[in-house]
């Protein structure tokens, strides 16, 4: 059916039916719902993974985000996550979890791979190159997440500042910044997070935020999370960069996050004006000093190599059809947008095949028709 060619060879085109460019949550879900529907890895599909090793971006996560305080990891289709102890690292367990899900499934991952660019190819098809060569494809389902791409905010003086300025993608557990004065800048769980570790140990924490933080008490039920979901979504139909589900759901009110408000550690100051050699500072004539800046900004899709398919819309984003780009239905996004929470991932990945597979039985019936 293909001429799929021995693999690390990079003198040839190989030809497949689905390439899938990531391997973390959204990526292994495609893959097992592939598999699940008679694609066979590495002669029908295959998923190309920049990483070094399974784990998604779960490997670079920082050793004191255990995996007892991941917020809502779910479990990837046809394998239950159990028994994992909560106080290891959540890097461990999940990569570990990974790797077990890629051996049961045969997925035949090839990492580490770059993909550099999506183009046009020759009847119909994609070429998607990389750095393991060129593959021709009818279906793409690109599963790159954000991990890769972090989001640095610009502020006057920023080349000034005689500290050290970090971001969470950079972040290395709370011990570097014992006896500092350091600053957080963002709104989200991330932020939060860091405070509440750092704080016990660093001479000093301010967080800093664009807009006030929203607590979220109580239950967050299916109705509550349909509805987050759904403005996400509303977004990528309306062709605007997605903003993360965590954004509009609010911050969960724990127990820890109660403690940080009580002792101050979570009083936050509205956004500075600009950066000083020294700190930070507001045209109201107020100053922070500090040794660190950490910024927890946030990520946005790693999107870049799509670019020659000129898929964005006029607002910056790509607009989907469910998993579908509206301007190449052989294109799939999952962990994009409305889908980038893992169970989100894991649904995105069955709809995605879904799809593909209509097209391809599509394709398959017009070429049938036409001899």
């Amino acid at each position: 059916m293909n001429d799929f060619e021995v693999r690390g060879a990079t003198d040839a085109v190989r030809n497949v039916q689905v390439v899938v460019v990531g391997a973390g949550q959204a990526g292994l879900s495609a893959a097992h719902h592939l598999r699940r529907n008679g694609f066979e890895p590495d002669r029908d599909f295959v998923v190309l993974d920049h990483a070094p090793r399974p784990g998604g971006a779960w490997q670079f996560r920082w050793p004191s985000l255990t995996y007892g305080r991941v917020h809502g990891m779910h479990a990837l289709p046809g394998m239950e996550l159990t028994g994992a102890d909560p106080s290891r690292p959540s890097s461990e367990v999940i990569g570990e979890y990974f790797t077990a899900y890629e051996e049961t499934f045969d997925l035949r991952v090839h990492r580490p791979v770059d993909v550099h660019a999506v183009r046009e190819g020759e009847d119909g098809l994609l070429l998607v190159e990389s750095s393991e060569g060129t593959f021709a494809t009818r279906a793409l389902i690109n599963a790159t997440g954000t991990w890769d791409r972090p989001f640095w905010p610009r502020y006057p003086g920023q080349e000034l500042f005689r500290g050290r300025q970090l971001h969470t993608a950079q972040y290395p557990g709370p011990q570097e910044f014992a006896g500092q004065r350091v600053i957080v800048v963002g709104g989200g769980t991330s932020a939060v997070q860091h405070l509440l570790e750092i704080a016990p140990l660093a001479a000093d924490t301010t967080w800093v935020t664009r807009r006030e933080p929203v607590f979220r008490d109580g239950e967050f039920g299916e109705d509550q999370g349909r509805a987050a979901v759904a403005l996400v979504e509303e977004r990528v139909r309306e062709g605007l960069p997605p903003r993360s589900v965590v954004s509009v759901t609010g911050l969960p009110l724990n127990e820890a996050v109660r403690r940080g408000r009580a002792d101050g550690t979570l009083d936050r100051l509205p956004m500075f004006d600009r950066i000083t050699a020294d700190g930070v500072a507001w045209d109201d004539g107020r100053e922070v000093a500090a040794d660190v800046i950490l910024w927890a900004t946030g990520f946005r899709p790693v999107i870049d190599h799509l670019a020659p398919l000129r898929l964005r819309e006029p607002g910056g984003g790509i607009r989907l059809e469910g998993t579908r780009a509206a301007r190449d239905p052989r294109v799939h996004l999952v962990g994009y947008g409305p889908s980038a929470s893992t169970i989100g991932a894991n649904r995105a990945g069955r709809a995605a095949v879904r799809e593909i597979r209509q097209l391809l039985d599509g394709e398959r019936e017009l070429r049938v028709a036409a001899r």
